[in-house]
């Protein structure tokens, strides 16, 4: 199992915009192409109250790239997001690592 952590910082003041585009439209589309969240989180504190984090899990890079290119193709995610930003762009940066639990990680 490996992990993919995705950080977004947003425009000033739109997070409540990008955290809604994930509630009602990302969230639905992942279900279909079987994406799995492995938890998501906004900053309590730290550097940027406009930030929101989350995790994927994944059983390999394989799936990872058939899965994610499938989603980022589909009609649906292309109409939602666009949808989304009609009123000013959400994301000013996006930050994507793959991580790889260490042996002793309670995470595997």
């Amino acid at each position: 199992m490996i992990y993919e952590m995705r950080q977004y910082r947003c425009v000033p003041g739109r997070l409540p915009a990008l955290l809604k585009r994930f509630e009602t439209i990302t969230l639905k589309i992942w279900e279909k192409h079987g994406i799995r969240q492995a938890g998501f989180f906004t900053t309590l504190i730290g550097e940027s109250h406009q930030e929101l984090t989350y995790f994927l899990a994944w059983e390999s890079l394989a799936e990872r790239e058939k899965k994610w290119s499938a989603f980022v193709t589909d009609p649906d995610w292309i109409e939602g997001s666009a949808k989304s930003v009609a009123d000013g762009e959400i994301v000013a940066n996006i930050v994507s690592q793959i991580l790889k639990p260490t042996a002793f990680s309670s995470v595997k």
